[in-house]
């Protein structure tokens, strides 16, 4: 299993994203996946989108919410997982 604290997740080319009241629609149009983010989801989209990479979204996620860093990461995890097989993101190696 890949750690994904090391990797950076790319949108796939053809993933149209639309955000509407801080909540979001992802659909893929090669594959026709469709997935919805909550505003956390949401949140945690745009950190991805802006930097790549996934380590980088535990910091501002954890000055933006009330959580705790254990759970966050969990939740981090699971989506990131959840986009990757829906084909949404791809997990590569961040460029040193």
């Amino acid at each position: 299993m890949t750690n994904i604290w090391t990797t950076c997740a790319r949108p796939f080319p053809d993933v149209l994203y639309q955000e509407l009241n801080g909540e979001s629609v992802l659909l893929n149009l090669a594959t026709e996946s469709y997935f919805g983010l909550d505003a956390v989801g949401t949140r945690i989209w745009q950190l991805l989108v802006k930097d790549n990479h996934v380590a980088a979204t535990i910091e501002p996620l954890l000055r933006e919410f009330d959580v705790d860093e254990p759970r966050l990461r969990a939740d981090v995890a699971k989506l990131i997982t959840e986009l990757e097989s829906a084909k949404l993101i791809s997990l590569e190696p961040c460029d040193a």
